[in-house]
């Protein structure tokens, strides 16, 4: 709304000046209004492509939030999953929505995932460590697995 007013502020200042101005000032001042007129144009045009986020993108990203919030995966995993023949997003947004999950603690993602080895089936650490830095397994970063593995028995 305000690059819209801008631009007719704009436009009105050039036709303003252009109408008060004698015929050779009133020439460099159309230039300079047409000037301004296109730049506000490109910078609309250019801010309102970096918020238009295209609808494939938001539905991962979406996903990406369920997995990591609900089924605390891992980064690497939230986007495996999303990539997965049972999801089947491309790479370009499966990439977008992990990187913009912002809300996302992933130590406590991955200290969840440890509790839950241990209470359901009895890991050692190790064995836990093991499981959530697997690229078959969880994976966790070692320093997110090592935070699980710290924190565990508290």
């Amino acid at each position: 709304m305000k690059k819209v007013l801008i631009l007719g502020v704009t436009l009105l200042t050039g036709l303003t000046l252009t109408a008060c101005g004698s015929t050779s000032s009133s020439s460099s001042t159309d230039d300079k209004s047409s000037s301004s007129t296109t730049q506000v144009a490109k910078s609309s045009q250019e801010s309102s492509n970096e918020t238009k986020v295209p609808a494939e993108y938001q539905v991962a990203h979406e996903k990406a939030e369920n997995y990591a919030n609900t089924m605390y995966m891992s980064k690497r995993g939230v986007y495996a999953q999303l990539t997965s023949q049972a999801e089947g997003f491309k790479a370009k947004p499966a990439l977008w929505a992990v990187r913009h999950l912002t809300d996302v603690d992933w130590n406590a993602n991955a200290l969840q995932k440890a509790k839950d080895y241990q209470k359901q089936q009895s890991m050692s650490s190790s064995a836990i460590y093991n499981q959530l830095t697997s690229n078959y397994g969880e994976k966790f970063t070692p320093a997110q697995a090592k935070y699980a593995i710290q924190h565990l028995n508290n």
